[in-house]
C-alpha cells in the first residue's frame, strides 16, 4: 500500500470533495425534510458503483429491539439509504461507515449572518447548518472511498455507507440499519469531535412533564392555579437530581476528571391560551444525561420520584399529579474504553497508525459529553464503533461551521485506515 499516493488522491479530489458537502449543507434536512438530501447522496453512491439501498422506516418492525426509542411525530417520511460495496476478493475486515443525514432546527434566522441553508467558505471555515453536524464526516467517509477508487483501488472487504436519519432525537435509523442486516467487522462515525477518538460517550434520556392549572380570569388570579409557575419548583429539583448524579461518587470511570458530564436541559415549554386567563396547563420537555453502565429504568426511576416529591410539597400540584411521558432519546451511554476484545484494539491501532501518519501525532482519546450512534454499534451489535471526525464549531447554534483544512486530514486519515484495516483490491 503506497501510503503517500493515498494522500495525493484525497488532495487531488478535495475541490470535488467540498463542492459535494456545499450541496449537501444546501439541502434542508430537518427531521422529516431529509429527502432531497438522500436523493442527493444516492445518486452519488450509484456514481460510484455502490448498490443502493434505500428504504422507509417501519417503527413496528424496529419497536421491540434494544435500543429502541419511543418516536415522536410520524415516520412517512423517515427514508434509510445505504451503498454497499462489495468485495471481489473478501480478504480483509469488512467496514461500516456511518453518518446522519438530519440536521437540527435552525432556530430565529434573523440571528445568523447568512441563511443557515446558504452555505459559503469564508478563509479555512464552511458555514451551514449541519456543514459540521455532521455532513462533513459523511462526505469524509464517501470521498475516502472515492481516493482509493482514484488510484484504481477499493476495499478488499464489504463496506456499507450509511447515511441515516434520526440521529439527533432517536437514533432509531442506526437501529434499522440492524434491523435490516447491516453488519461488519467495525463501524467508523465521523462526528465533529476535532479529530480525537471518542472513548466514552454518555446515554440520554428524553421526557416530557405535563401538568394541569385550575383556569380563572386574571382578575381573580388568587383563585385558579397557574400551571406554568407550577412548573418552577419542578426545575429546581431536576436540576438538584443534575447535581446528585454528577457526584464523584456517580462517574463512569471515564469521567472521573469531568465535574459536571451530566447536563439536563429544559429545552421546551409551553403553556396558557391568553394573557388574561391564569393558565390551565403547561407542558415542558426536558434533556438528561446518563453515564455508560447506567439501567436506563433506575435514571427514569430517578426522575420521576424527584418530579413527583416535588409536586407534593406544592399547593396545587399535591392534588392534581404531573404526568411524565417518555419520548424521543431513551439511550445508553457506550465506552469504546471498556471493550477489551481483539476486535477493538486491532480497529483503534489501524486508526491510530493511519491519524498519526496524516497529523504527526499519535491519537488523542476523549470522553464527550453528548451521544452518538455508536451505541447500537457497539452494545447491541458486539462491533467496535470508532466515532471520529473533523473539528466544528458551533454546532446547534448560529453560524456553525467546520474547519476545512480538518475535513481534509480526516478524509486522508479514513482512506488510509480503510487501506489498513479492509486490505485492498483492484478495481
Amino acid at each position: 500500500m503506497d501510503r503517500t499516493a493515498i494522500l495525493h488522491a484525497v488532495d487531488a479530489l478535495f475541490d470535488r470533495e467540498l463542492e459535494f458537502l456545499t450541496e449537501l449543507v444546501r439541502q434542508p434536512s430537518t427531521r422529516g425534510a431529509e429527502q432531497s438530501a438522500q436523493d442527493f447522496v444516492e445518486r452519488e453512491l450509484s456514481g460510484l458503483g455502490f448498490e443502493v439501498d434505500r428504504w422507509q422506516i417501519d417503527v413496528k418492525e424496529i419497536a421491540n429491539m434494544p435500543g429502541f426509542s419511543p418516536v415522536i411525530g410520524n415516520y412517512e417520511n423517515a427514508v434509510n439509504v445505504v451503498g454497499s460495496l462489495r468485495s471481489r476478493t473478501s480478504s480483509g475486515r469488512s467496514l461500516i461507515l456511518n453518518g446522519h443525514i438530519d440536521v437540527v432546527p435552525t432556530g430565529p434566522l434573523d440571528m445568523w449572518d447568512r441563511a443557515p441553508f446558504d452555505p459559503h467558505i469564508d478563509g479555512d471555515w464552511m458555514y451551514g447548518r449541519g456543514a459540521g453536524d455532521m455532513k462533513a464526516g459523511l462526505t469524509s467517509n464517501l470521498f475516502a472511498i472515492d481516493a482509493l477508487k482514484h488510484l484504481g483501488l477499493r476495499p478488499a472487504a464489504d463496506v456499507f455507507f450509511q447515511s441515516v436519519v434520526e440521529e439527533e432525537c432517536t437514533g432509531n435509523g442506526a437501529l434499522a440499519c440492524l434491523h435490516r442486516g447491516y453488519r461488519a467487522d467495525a463501524a467508523l462515525i465521523p462526528e465533529p469531535f476535532a479529530e480525537k477518538l471518542v472513548s466514552s460517550q454518555v446515554g440520554v434520556i428524553w421526557f416530557q412533564v405535563r401538568l394541569k392549572g385550575l383556569p380563572t380570569h386574571v382578575a381573580y388570579a388568587g383563585s385558579g392555579a397557574n400551571a406554568i409557575e407550577a412548573a418552577i419548583p419542578l426545575f429546581e429539583a431536576l436540576h438538584r437530581l443534575e447535581r446528585r448524579m454528577n457526584a464523584p461518587e456517580c462517574r463512569h470511570h471515564d469521567y472521573v476528571g469531568h465535574s459536571h458530564a451530566l447536563n439536563l436541559n429544559i429545552g421546551k415549554i409551553e403553556g396558557g391560551d391568553w394573557a388574561s386567563s391564569v393558565p390551565a396547563w403547561c407542558v415542558f420537555d426536558v434533556r438528561m444525561g446518563v453515564f455508560p453502565g447506567q439501567r436506563l429504568d433506575e435514571v427514569r426511576h430517578m426522575i420521576e420520584e424527584t418530579i413527583f416529591d416535588a409536586a407534593r410539597n406544592h399547593p396545587f400540584l399535591a392534588e392534581n399529579g404531573p404526568e411524565v411521558v417518555y419520548n424521543g432519546f431513551a439511550a445508553e451511554g457506550y465506552s469504546f474504553k471498556d471493550d477489551k476484545s481483539a476486535a477493538a484494539r486491532a480497529a483503534l491501532a489501524a486508526l491510530d497508525r493511519a491519524h498519526s501518519l496524516v497529523v504527526g501525532k499519535p491519537l488523542e482519546h476523549e470522553a464527550i459529553t453528548a451521544t452518538t450512534d455508536a451505541r447500537f454499534f457497539g452494545l447491541y451489535a458486539d462491533t467496535p464503533a470508532l466515532v471520529y471526525g473533523p473539528r466544528a464549531e458551533a454546532i446547534h447554534g448560529f453560524n456553525e461551521r467546520v474547519d476545512l483544512d480538518s475535513v481534509r486530514r480526516v478524509t486522508q486519515s479514513t482512506a488510509l485506515f480503510i487501506a489498513d484495516w479492509c486490505g485492498l483490491e483492484e478495481v
